[in-house]
């Protein structure tokens, strides 16, 4: 047999017999030839081989890099290149050197959005008919990026770009946001090569419930005095593009800057809020006129057009700040300061970061965008709240006496001991001058603010506004971005076909004031609100949930002499009302819109194996904290057991032995001062229980919460299976509370008792814990997720 291998060299000059290659790995159909293809040449010693190197992936000579800036639940005139009062420097440097687009649209809510701006798809065509808090079993809610659809991270990676990811992510289902689960629809899976932040919607700002670096949760007791999650994420982009630079001079980043702020709950730095105070005690009212003059003199509507009465629609409306008392008054102008101030800071770090740009000698040539998810948002209800998860749930049989707000200082509002939502009269002067709020399809839900800056490449001309009045979307984003970086999305990807795009760039509207809108014509749906545009005409609903989905409730907006949508029109045109309704239907049958939410309750209903969540679980002393949403299975509308298992409790030993929750709810376990202690938040009003001295020794110390009617608890306190102490009832904690989860002999980051924590801080418990067992009980009969699944089989069998 021949000396050379059966795999020789593929440019080798030996010609010993090649029958040899037909050995056992030649039918071999998973083997290749690792010679195979190479252009250099192979011998058997490095003397007689000639090497070669793989071409390595660059951008072309002078690619920008790329900034997106994606602010949360801010409404059209918030900023002021788009009419705000706010003090927004950065953004005003930003739109005098580029462009605003004053008829930009997006999606009604934040995930749909997000997966609509970094897919370029429509939002249901990915999966994301809602927020990524739900699984009701069918694909236009999978909430999941499937693999032949690449992110805009992906394809500028691919194309030799850095990419980094900061702050909210809200593309991974809640289910699957733990630590166990596969991570495939996190960040660093879906293009980028950094990211930290929060993979889910809303946290606290002052102590944000699970921080993520890259792949893994930080386990994180105590954050430092004046901490604030605006500024954290901002100094770690800032860190993320200096170290690059610090490593490679020339390559092109693409940071996707995510913000929490200023989605609810509103929380402002001390100094921030101190420079609104006052602002806003004319009201909503006087400010929406100040805002649509300013608005309407930066030319972004066209003469004529008229501000729309304030919102009157039942469940959405805002009445007269005149017929307020003063006291509501005083109340209402301090959550809108500390919104005020959120955006202040938003403007802020923005501005460090570019700074940070213009020191490296990169801001012209950066591409800057700014927008937000969606509109300004009603959430708060008619009166607003300091006790955001209270304000929150949405259960269709809350008890008579539930509280949708708690009693708070008023210096205390905006600050930590505060989870605050201002009243939708401010979410409406958010959205000036458009109708309703995010989740509602009418403008105020789906038009807010973009501006985009690039003076390298997309220069001012002499005599430019920089206002375009050409209608585009968010799907518009992706394709835009890689056409001004000169990067191609391909149509095959890691060897599969990628799925069509649904956007469309509008590199002609930045260039060329002139230029006609690139997007034409779009659907839009959220929860069973509906709109679709075409060429200026606008067909609309505002759905009422639960009612047949009829077409009388169509209204018509001709956009180009009504934009603010004041005026239906359907009677005058029903032809058009007829057309617009079946591209509608061939639109979301394309795009997978099916089925409709009809207030079954299905999109309370999860997947099956997510049953696995409320087994009980045996959690070790040291373990990490448990993310939320795997925490609130094992308590939600149910009763539960808790055993604390104390291995030596000496007489001085002290300490919190489990938590869960927060300032917005939660419960802590703890003993102080020798006597065991069972603290209830219930959604910010704070009541405890003496469960008396708790002996040395070693313990099993047993908390039993019963669900009993009204949606409530009862506690009993139980040491060597001896009742100690009670507590209740009290009201459940249910839908986003608690918002963190369950720590195991600490109170991590955010307290369940403030009192508590101004004592001790996390205070980590210093006896001999060995671990706490979470046993739950069956669901009671008003666990939406036992009544959605009743209501299906009884429908199934029906039909």
């Amino acid at each position: 047999m021949s000396s050379t291998s059966d795999h020789r060299p593929a440019d080798t000059t030996d010609t010993t017999d090649t029958a040899d290659a037909t050995g056992p790995d030649a039918a071999d159909p998973h083997y290749r030839d690792p010679y195979a293809g190479f252009p250099g040449t192979v011998g058997r010693t490095f003397r007689e081989s000639t090497a070669a190197w793989p071409d390595r992936v660059r951008p072309r000579e002078g690619a920008p890099n790329i900034v997106v800036v994606l602010v949360d639940d801010m409404g059209y005139s918030d900023i002021g290149p788009f009419g705000a009062e706010i003090p927004t420097p950065t953004l005003d440097a930003l739109a005098e050197r580029g462009v605003k687009l004053a008829n930009y649209h997006t999606m009604p809510l934040c995930s749909p959005a997000r997966a609509a701006l970094l897919t370029g798809l429509n939002p249901h065509r990915v999966g994301y008919s809602f927020v990524a808090n739900a699984d009701p079993g069918f694909p236009g809610y999978g909430m999941e990026v499937a693999g032949d659809i690449p992110t805009l991270a992906e394809l500028l990676h691919d194309a030799g770009y850095a990419t980094y990811a900061v702050g909210k992510w809200h593309l991974t289902r809640d289910s699957a946001s733990n630590a166990a689960d596969n991570r495939a629809n996190w960040p660093l899976q879906k293009g980028f090569d950094q990211y930290y932040g929060v993979l889910e919607g809303l946290t606290s700002l002052f102590h944000p419930h699970q921080l993520v670096r890259d792949n893994s949760p930080l386990d994180i007791d105590e954050l430092p005095d004046g901490y604030y999650y605006t500024d954290d994420i901002t100094d770690r982009a800032i860190s993320m593009v200096t170290s690059l630079r610090a490593h490679d001079a020339d390559k092109p980043f693409f940071l996707y800057l995510a913000h929490n702020a200023v989605h609810g709950p509103l929380q402002a730095k001390p100094e921030d809020l101190a420079r609104h105070r006052g602002r806003y005690d004319g009201g909503w009212d006087e400010l929406r006129t100040a805002r649509f003059a300013r608005q309407l003199a930066a030319g972004h509507f066209p003469p004529g057009t008229e501000l729309p009465d304030r919102n009157s629609e039942a469940g959405y409306e805002v009445g007269p700040w005149n017929e307020l008392t003063e006291v509501q008054q005083t109340l209402y102008a301090r959550y809108m300061e500390v919104y005020a101030a959120m955006v202040d800071n938003v403007d802020q770090n923005l501005g460090r970061l570019l700074g940070t740009l213009a020191e490296l000698g990169e801001l012209d040539n950066t591409i800057v965008v700014f927008t937000s998810d969606n509109g300004g948002t009603g959430e708060g209800g008619a009166e607003g709240t300091r006790s955001y998860f209270s304000r929150f749930v949405h259960h269709p049989n809350l008890p008579a006496d539930w509280n949708p707000d708690v009693r708070r200082e008023i210096d205390l509002i905006g600050g930590p001991q505060s989870l605050v939502h201002y009243p939708r009269g401010w979410g409406m002067a958010s959205n000036t001058p458009f109708r309703l709020y995010k989740g509602q399809t009418h403008a105020g839900g789906v038009r807010v603010p973009f501006v985009l800056s690039w003076p390298a490449g997309l220069p001012r001309a002499d005599g430019d506004s920089g206002v375009r009045p050409q209608y585009q979307y968010v799907t518009d984003i992706l394709p835009t971005l890689l056409e001004l970086a000169g990067v191609e999305r391909p149509s095959d990807r890691t060897g599969r076909p990628v799925q069509s795009l649904d956007g469309i760039s509008f590199a002609p509207v930045l260039r060329e004031a002139a230029a006609d809108s690139t997007h034409h014509e779009q659907y839009c749906e959220m929860t069973g609100n509906r709109s679709y545009y075409r060429d200026g005409w606008k067909l609309v609903t505002l759905h009422r949930p639960g009612t047949p989905y009829d077409d009388g409730e169509w209204a018509l907006h001709d956009l180009r002499t009504d934009p603010t949508e004041i005026h239906d029109v359907a009677d005058r045109h029903p032809d058009v009302v007829k057309e617009l309704a079946a591209a509608w239907e061939t639109a979301a049958r394309r795009n997978g819109v099916f089925p409709l939410a009809d207030g079954s309750g299905a999109l309370a209903l999860r997947h099956p194996d997510d049953a696995r969540l409320r087994r009980p679980v045996r959690l070790l002393a040291g373990t990490p904290e448990l993310e939320r949403y795997r925490s609130s299975r094992l308590i939600s509308f149910r009763s539960f057991a808790i055993e604390v298992e104390l291995d030596r409790h000496g007489p001085d030993d002290q300490g919190v032995l489990v938590s869960h929750g927060d300032q917005g709810g939660g419960y802590s376990l703890y003993v102080e001062d020798g006597r065991l202690r069972l603290a209830y938040n219930q959604y910010g009003d704070l009541t405890e229980a003496d469960a008396g001295p708790l002996a040395p020794g070693a313990r099993l110390v047993t908390v039993e919460a019963t669900a009993v009617a009204d949606l409530r608890w009862e506690f009993r306190v139980l040491v060597d299976g001896v009742e100690t102490g009670r507590l209740g009832p009290v009201h459940q904690l249910i839908g986003m509370a608690p918002f963190q989860g369950i720590s195991v002999g600490v109170d991590r980051k955010s307290p369940v008792s403030w009192p508590l924590y101004e004592r001790h801080r996390s205070f980590r418990y210093s006896g001999g814990l060995r671990a706490v067992t979470y046993l739950p009980g069956e669901p009671a009969p008003y666990d939406p997720e036992t009544v959605a699944g009743a209501l299906r089989e009884a429908a199934a069998a029906f039909e």
